[in-house]
């Protein structure tokens, strides 16, 4: 083995027989390694198998029965390949193994045998066969081998050994052996084939072994090849070494080819090379030979470094070590060898006993090993003394091990002043290190701070995405002041896992917060995240908690933990949200959290907690408390679902009008139908008109869970007729009960649904007959159709005829027998006869039939009751028409024969004369005898009209007898003829004998002028027409209640606008109610549903006021609603609003009725700022904060209301209610800067305690200005400070801490401030504060300000304070600007402290003050020292003699030497050695001969030391003399021998080129030199490092041990 300091390290991994390898096997054609991961050995005996030897696991090879005549691993994965041949043939065949998966990837038979194979990559396979080269790709299941290129002549017969392609895969080289020339056949000869893949051209060479590397040159990379041959030629044996660049570019940099010997030894003469490896780590070729040498060169110089031997037995095989830079070898005892650099000793090695220091130093760089240190840091030094900063870069960036990359370097290269015009040599190494590499942390932290500095974020960008940055917590910070996603990205490189949480959740990335947590296995402080989170982001901070609780193993907070934060800051949304998504699964442990959740969303919003329960999301809460909250939050409907109890649900469920109809009709659908009918009970009790909807909606969904029977004595139970119709009505259509038909008709004419009525009459064939007929003449329904068609379609029409006429409904029977069944009127008119109807009625009634009258039944029943003369004129016209009727010719032949009209006209003669001859009352004798009488003239009507006429004009107190005794006179004319002759009383008994009551009643009213009579008169005649004319003379009257009444009774609707206005003068609204009822059944007009709406809300009677807006109504329901609230009817204006969904004027006409809820509930519907404003301000004065809270939350999101609530609740004075409203906006979605502003403006006046923490949390959302305002009205200078801080106005800042120091100033904060403000003449003002206040730390002001500062002003500043002391500190940290003033002030102090050693220093590196005046001042200083310095500054001044004299006076000698040398003045050296002379002192005059040597004259020294007798101290000076002297003889001879052998090489070179140039000029450019070249070379002799050739059995050069062992 190597000795322990050898460069290179030697170790047994493995011995082959060690892992049950056979002996017999462990040879070229059985083992193959190709890579440092597998070794694989072939098996044939005991049977046949394959050995896979993984190197991480070498003790546990896996063995698998295997038939193949090679195997080769993959030399990355568990990949195998086979190739065994075709029996019977010359063919093999190939098949690739994936041993994970068990599985063959591809396989291919060869037409010809593969001689040798080999993975050249880890993606493709070499084959070599007898005469060509092919490759064939892992890649694709159907690829087959393809041929690269043919072999070489030279390389016919060879045994292949050996085939590689580039690392670019450009080129390739193929490596076989041959037998000897037959005068040495035991020196095996190589051959190299080498091949261009771009450029298909081949080039052969005499090679044993190659490989190829990549070389990085300035400005490019190289391919390389290195080759080592070792042939036999006319007796000679030549070994060597070469390196060579392959496919060179013009104008690129290349490498130049290199070459050195293989040397080996006697005992070695036929030993050959069999492999070489290239260690790209260290670059280093690694020769291995046949006999166990290992021969190692330096890859960039060709130059050799090791030989040894490092195995007695022949190594067959080798393979690269790549991540050791070594290489595997095996030999043929079995024993897996590594080689590996020795890295602590290989560049001591190299410069100590190769002496090669060059090498020494590059390798160093290039492999970053440790050992070239001094020569590093020397050379270092050298180049940076020597001003060489480019080069002192370069080397320090390429430092081994960096070495040089230190805070040092980078401190040297700050203190080197800057040209102008050039560039900074600090930058010129930064950009060497970027060049070269990545720089480490305090580089990238030092170059970062320029570039932020600049602002130039795209330099910092680029150099991390190239890496070229070290990443730091450092680095970021700092970045972070330019770019908050840049920092993030250097934390995260950094791996500063606290920052870039914290970076993340300035983000709001919250996802990602997680994902990096566990990507890093960083565990955060979730709590301390959290809440920094919802300082900032409240809603951001539940999105991280969602997160949070969907962790992989759970949240790491405890839920109510997280909940409880977000409660604590009013953050209810965050809160819920957060505890919805955590409690998604449903579970019975989350009880107490689901309860939690609807608690405190039922107390602040209860909207959210009615969605979270409609979505039926939660199961295992406390339903007891849900549901007493529920109730108090007013979500009744939710609040009867969770109740369990009969007696609160009945208390519950009255709420109807918080309750959607809908959801409480399906919620009594899920009670059983005991208590679904006690609840329905409860609501009638309660409201019975309001809540009917409702019920008759759950009747009718749910009728038969409960029973028809139980809801319509539910309804009766309440008399609830109109409940009972529109229950009924939906039900009648399906029942074919006699009873629920009935009650339906009932419920019917009870509620006014006469329509209906008249309809369920005519089509049901269920209800009982007689029953309904009685009901509904009780009833005495205005339209008598419905019992019309009970009575027609039963029979009872003489009882409807009876009905009809007694209750003056004579138009319903011309109805009814003209339209609806004529055939009936025989009946009709024997019933009218019998109730003595006046015969013009029933003859007209008759005539309006005509022919369609049954006339045999007519007749007939005339005849019952003796009347038939009452058709006389039906009869007439019926056979005037042409009627063949017999009935009809037998009735008109009996009425003739009753009849006699033969005296007729006797009497008329008889009446004529007595008028000729003017004798009334004589007449007036006749006609009575005629008329009155008995006679057949009794009834004509002539005679009759003359009589009554007759005593009119003669005798007016008969008119009334006669009016009463008569009846068949002409009414309407004898009762006109009474009135003009004012026989009132005889003109009303005329009108109303003859039926004409409107005529009648107008004689009362116009007449007799008695409203009294006439409202009797229509109270008995119940004549429409008659009471409209008594109600218009009331109301003439002034008679309201009683007018109204008549009208009514009329049924008249046409006076309605002049009513109306009457009875509002006369407040009779009760009546005027009857009579609108009566109006609108007649007309539909909008005044008078109006009116009527208007005057149930006067009367007090709200339940009518529900029940006439839910039927059908034309009424101005908003102008009602207007005029009810102007007149403070509020209930009434509170149904009519809501029913308009006026929510606006509804929520304020709650807010007057205190119902501070329900107006709330109003205005969040009507959603506007004006509604919310009026509620919220009503709420606030009745001290209702909660609910007035929910309103300001809606106002105050509108920037131009907020001020206008503030100003309303402070004049108010609840300062704290206003800032808890405040508070609970900043939560809101549309929150505002103005919220923010406002709040913060409250604290500051009513809660000071918490606005700093207001500002620092909200400072970006904030108007900035006004709370600036607000903070110097109440004088919080903290604050102030701060918000001036935020808004950039540093000066005012600044102003503010120096004025209010006591509570404004902070240090660390006052120097960042002062740091940025735009004022010069602060800066000024600080330090005067400052010295005033803190003169302790006035130095760190001074140094935060020291960039921006006029030097002088402030050392003038603190001169005249007496303070200059003070500042030392400062004024040293910016003397490297070499100001005057600082300069003269520090030594000036340094004077006062003695301090000789800084003044020195400050002299030496400042010169900017008066140096003589400060000479002079200390010149006579009582310290030697100071003096000294005195002599110092006039040297430095160039005042040589005084410095001189100066220091003469003080005996020293050596600085008035060093003075003297310095001046460059021959006299004065001369003179300082005369003067030594004089003073006795031969020592010094020795020791100045030798300072002052280049200025002191040899014959003036000779002289004086002759003269003087002191030629002895003298004569080593003369012997330097003249050693100069004749040292630069030999100088120049030696230059121009150097210059004449120069220029012969030159020639000689150019020769050289010129010749192979022109006998090469067809092979590859730049690719290999000619293989006769490369013969003729001639072999130098074995020197190394300028060592001679080693003796035979002497020690080996290089340092290498004697041979023989390893």
């Amino acid at each position: 083995m190597a000795a322990p300091n050898a460069p290179i390290t030697l170790k047994e991994v493995l011995t082959l027989p060690s892992v049950g390898i056979n002996q017999q096997f462990i040879t070229f054609t059985n083992v193959t390694m190709e890579s440092d991961k597998y070794i694989c050995v072939r098996e044939t005996s005991p049977q046949n198998s394959v050995v896979i030897i993984d190197m991480n696991m070498p003790m546990q090879p896996l063995r698998r029965p295997i038939t193949a005549d090679s195997a080769l691993m993959n030399p990355n994965s568990r990949i195998l390949a086979l190739k065994a041949q075709v029996p019977g043939t010359t063919q093999d065949y190939l098949q690739m193994f994936n041993i994970e998966a068990k599985a063959k990837l591809k396989s291919h038979q060869m037409p010809d045998q593969v001689e040798f194979w080999k993975w050249i990559t880890p993606k493709m396979l070499g084959l070599v066969t007898q005469y060509s080269v092919y490759h064939w790709s892992i890649e694709g299941c159907d690829s087959e081998p393809v041929k690269m290129f043919d072999r070489a002549t030279k390389l016919e017969n060879n045994q292949i050994i050996n085939y590689k392609c580039s690392p670019n895969e450009k080129w390739l080289v193929l490596i076989g052996i041959t037998p000897g020339p037959p005068e040495r056949p035991q020196l095996v000869k190589g051959n190299m084939q080498l091949f261009s893949v771009d450029q298909q051209q081949t080039q052969s060479l005499d090679a044993h072994a190659a490989s190829f590397a990549q070389f990085k040159v300035p400005g490019n990379e190289n391919t390389l090849i290195s080759f080592a041959t070792k042939s036999f030629n006319a007796g000679q044996i030549t070994s060597n070494v070469h390196v060579i660049e392959l496919g060179a570019l013009p104008g690129k940099a290349s490498f130049a080819k290199k070459k050195a010997d293989l040397s080996f030894l006697p005992d070695f003469a036929d030993d050959f090379p069999v492999a070489m490896q290239i260690s790209n780590k260290f670059s280093l070729i690694y020769v291995i030979t046949k006999l166990g040498l290992l021969f190692v060169y330096d890859l960039e110089t060709a130059s050799p470094i090791y030989r040894n031997r490092i195995s007695t037995d022949p190594i067959f095989l080798t393979s690269e070590a790549s991540s050791v830079g070594g290489f595997y070898a095996i030999n043929r005892r079995g024993q897996v060898l590594l080689a590996t650099v020795n890295e602590a000793t290989i560049i001591p090695f190299i410069s100590g006993p190769l002496k090669n220091l060059e090498l020494a130093v590059n390798l160093a760089k290039r492999g970053n090993l440790p050992g070239a240190d001094d020569l590093v840091v020397k050379r270092f030094k050298e180049l940076f003394d020597q001003t060489k900063y480019k080069e002192a870069a370069e080397l320090a960036a390429e430092s081994p091990q960096g070495i040089l990359r230190t805070p040092d370097t980078v401190s040297k290269f700050q203190s080197v002043p800057v040209q102008a015009g050039q560039t900074p040599p600090l930058l010129q190494y930064f950009g060497t290190l970027l060049t070269k590499g990545k720089l480490n942390s305090y580089e990238s932290l030092e170059l970062s701070r320029l570039v932020v500095n600049q602002n130039k974020k795209n330099l910092l960008k680029n150099w991390l995405e190239e890496d070229k940055l070290e990443c730091s917590e450092e680095l970021g910070d700092l970045v972070k002041t330019l770019d908050n996603d840049l920092a993030l990205e250097i934390y995260i490189k950094a791996q500063t896992s606290p920052k870039v949480v914290v970076a993340l959740v300035e983000k709001r990335e919250f996802d990602n917060i997680l994902i990096y947590s566990e990507k890093v296995k960083y565990t955060p402080d979730y709590l301390f995240l959290l809440q920094t989170i919802l300082r900032t982001d409240p809603q951001g901070a539940g999105e991280f908690a969602v997160k949070m609780s969907q962790m992989k193993g759970g949240c790491p907070l405890d839920i109510n933990t997280i909940t409880d934060l977000f409660l604590q800051r009013n953050l209810i949304r965050e809160a819920t949200a957060f505890l919805l998504d955590v409690l998604k699964p449903n579970l019975p442990e989350h009880a107490f959290l689901q309860t939690k959740v609807l608690e405190i969303n039922l107390v602040t919003f209860p909207n959210v907690a009615e969605a979270i329960l409609a979505g039926s999301m939660f199961s295992h809460y406390d339903r007891p408390r849900v549901a007493q909250l529920c109730e108090k939050a007013g979500l009744y409907i939710q609040s009867l679902k969770h109740y369990s109890d009969l007696n609160d649900i009945k208390r519950v469920i009255v709420n109807t009008h918080a309750i959607e109809p809908q959801a409480l009709v399906d919620f009594l659908g899920t009670l059983s139908s005991d208590w679904a009918m006690e609840c329905m009970k409860e609501l009638l009790i309660v409201n019975p008109r309001g809540n009917l909807q409702i019920i008759v909606q759950a009747c009718k969904e749910y009728c038969e869970q409960l029973g028809v029977d139980a809801c319509i004595k539910l309804f009766e139970q309440f008399k609830s007729y109109e409940g009972l119709y529109f229950f009924l009505g939906s039900y009648v259509r399906m029942s074919e009960d006699p009873d629920v038909h009935f009650k339906y008709i009932e419920a019917s004419a009870k509620t006014g649904q006469l329509k209906e009525v008249e309809r369920v009459t005519r089509e049901s064939n269920f209800y009982d007959a007689e029953k309904t007929k009685n009901f509904l003449m009780e009833a005495k329904l205005p339209d008598a159709r419905p019992l019309i068609n009970v009575c027609d379609r039963f029979g009872f029409v003489p009882d409807l005829t009876h009905y009809l006429y007694i209750n003056n409904m004579l138009r319903y029977i011309e109805g009814y027998v003209q339209k609806v069944n004529p055939g009936s009127a025989p009946l009709v008119v024997g019933q009218l006869l019998d109730d003595e109807c006046p015969e013009d009625f029933i003859k007209g009634l008759i005539i309006s039939v005509r022919s369609l009258l049954p006339v045999e039944t007519l007749v007939e029943e005339c005849e019952k009751r003796n009347r038939l003369r009452l058709l006389t004129q039906f009869l007439e016209h019926l056979v005037t028409e042409g009627s063949q009727d017999v009935h009809v010719h037998n009735a008109l032949g009996k009425i003739i024969i009753d009849s006699n009209n033969n005296p007729e006209q006797q009497v008329s003669s008889a009446v004529k004369a007595f008028m000729t001859a003017d004798l009334p009352h004589e007449l007036i004798e006749l006609l009575e005898k005629i008329v009155l009488q008995n006679s057949d003239f009794s009834g004509n009507i002539n005679l009759q009209n003359l009589l009554i006429l007759t005593a009119v004009k003669a005798d007016p107190s008969r008119v009334m007898d006669y009016v009463n005794r008569l009846e068949n006179f002409d009414g309407p004319v004898v009762g006109e003829m009474a009135v003009e002759a004012q026989l009132f009383e005889e003109a009303f008994a005329i009108f109303k004998k003859f039926n004409l009551n409107v005529e009648a009643v107008n004689v009362l009213l116009d007449n007799v002028k008695s409203i009294e009579r006439a409202a009797e008169f229509a109270l008995r005649v119940e004549e429409d027409s008659v009471w409209s004319q008594v109600a218009k003379a009331q109301l003439r009257e002034g008679l309201v209640s009683d007018a109204i009444e008549s009208f009514i009774r009329a049924e008249d609707a046409t006076q309605f606008l002049e009513v109306i206005r009457v009875a509002e003068d006369a407040n009779v609204y009760d009546d005027m109610v009857s009579y609108l009822l009566m109006v609108r059944n007649k007309v539909k007009e909008v005044k008078v549903d109006s009116e009527l709406l208007y005057a149930y809300a006067k009367i007090g009677r709200l339940g009518e006021v529900e029940d006439f807006i839910l039927m059908p109504n034309v009424a101005n329901l908003q102008t009602v609603g207007d005029r009810l609230y102007d007149e403070a009817m509020y209930e009434a204006a509170k149904i009519v609003y809501a029913f308009v969904s006026n929510w606006g004027k509804l929520a304020v006409t709650l807010v007057k009725l205190q119902q501070f809820q329900g107006a709330v509930d109003a205005a969040r519907k009507a959603s506007s700022a004006k509604t919310w404003k009026e509620v919220c301000f009503a709420c606030v004065d009745a001290e209702e904060f909660r609910l007035a809270q929910i309103c300001g939350l809606n106002i105050i999101i509108q920037v131009d209301d907020l001020e206008e609530v503030s100003e309303f609740y402070q004049n108010k004075g609840f300062f704290n209610e206003l800032i808890s409203l405040m508070e609970s906006g900043l939560g809101l979605e549309r929150a505002h800067m103005g919220i923010f502003t406002e709040l913060g403006v409250l604290y500051a006046r009513y809660r000071y305690e918490k606005l700093i923490e207001h500002i620092k949390l909200f400072s970006t959302r904030l108007n900035i200005p006004k709370l600036i305002r607000a903070c110097d009205e109440q004088q919080h200078w903290q604050e102030l400070t701060y918000l001036y801080i935020q808004y950039a106005e540093f000066d005012n800042a600044a102003t503010t801490v120096m004025n209010h120091s006591p509570e404004a100033w902070e240090h660390v904060q006052f120097k960042d401030i002062v740091g940025k403000v735009a004022n010069v003449e602060v800066y000024y003002k600080a330090v005067h504060f400052y010295l005033l206040e803190h003169p302790d730390i006035i130095n760190d002001l001074l140094n935060v300000l020291a960039l921006r500062l006029d030097h002088t002003r402030v050392v003038d500043i603190m001169r005249k304070a007496g303070h200059l002391r003070l500042i030392k500190p400062y004024m040293v940290a910016v003397q490297s600007n070499n100001v005057t003033a600082v300069n003269e002030a520090l030594n000036e102090i340094y004077v006062e402290e003695e301090d000789y050693e800084r003044l020195r220093e400050s002299i030496d590196l400042h010169d900017s003050f008066d140096q003589i005046g400060l000479a002079q001042k200390i010149e006579k200083h009582e310290l030697v020292e100071m003096r000294r310095v005195a002599a110092y500054i006039y040297k430095k001044a160039g005042k040589w003699k005084q410095s001189i004299a100066l220091s003469k006076k003080d005996n020293l000698y050596k600085d008035c030497m060093e003075t003297a040398s310095q001046s460059g003045d021959h006299d004065l050296a001369e003179q300082l050695l005369v003067y030594f002379i004089e003073q006795g002192k031969k020592e010094s005059f020795a020791t100045c001969l030798f300072v002052c040597y280049d200025l002191i004259r040899p014959d003036v020294a000779l002289e004086l030391a002759w003269i003087n007798n002191i030629i002895d101290l003298a004569f080593p000076y003369l012997l330097q003399v003249m050693r100069e002297y004749t040292g630069k003889v030999d100088e120049i001879i030696k230059d121009k021998l150097e210059a004449q052998k120069e220029a012969k090489a030159k020639e000689q070179e150019e020769k050289e080129v010129m010749s192979q140039q022109n006998m090469y000029a067809q092979l590859l450019p730049n690719a290999l030199p000619a293989p006769s070249m490369l013969l003729a070379l001639p072999a130098p002799p074995m020197q190394m490092g300028g060592m001679p050739p080693m003796p035979m059995g002497g020690m080996p050069p290089f340092g290498m041990p004697p041979m023989g062992g390893y």
